[in-house]
């Protein structure tokens, strides 16, 4: 089990980029959040096995049919263990 953060950066809000992300994490069984930030990207928080969260990560180089991802950064961050499912904020 890992948590890793992921910033997406380009066309992602307002288009679905979110709940893409909680369908391919529920799928995976990932759990964690995703959220607008001001700035304009998305952060997702991804908690659950280093091979599923690798998954989500490469689905979401790639985003929904209305998005464009322009960019992403990824940040290991210590085992929260928190997480209960997948939720947006």
């Amino acid at each position: 089990m890992s948590v890793t953060r992921i910033k997406v950066y380009g066309m992602v809000q307002g288009v679905g980029f979110r709940f893409f992300v909680r369908q391919q994490a529920v799928a995976l069984g990932v759990s964690g959040l995703a959220r607008n930030l001001s700035d304009g990207s998305v952060e997702v928080i991804l908690e659950g096995p280093d091979d599923a969260i690798q998954m989500v990560i490469e689905a979401c180089k790639v985003g929904p049919p209305n998005a464009s991802v322009s960019k992403i950064t990824l940040e290991k961050l210590q085992n929260i263990g928190g997480f209960k499912g997948f939720r947006i904020e």
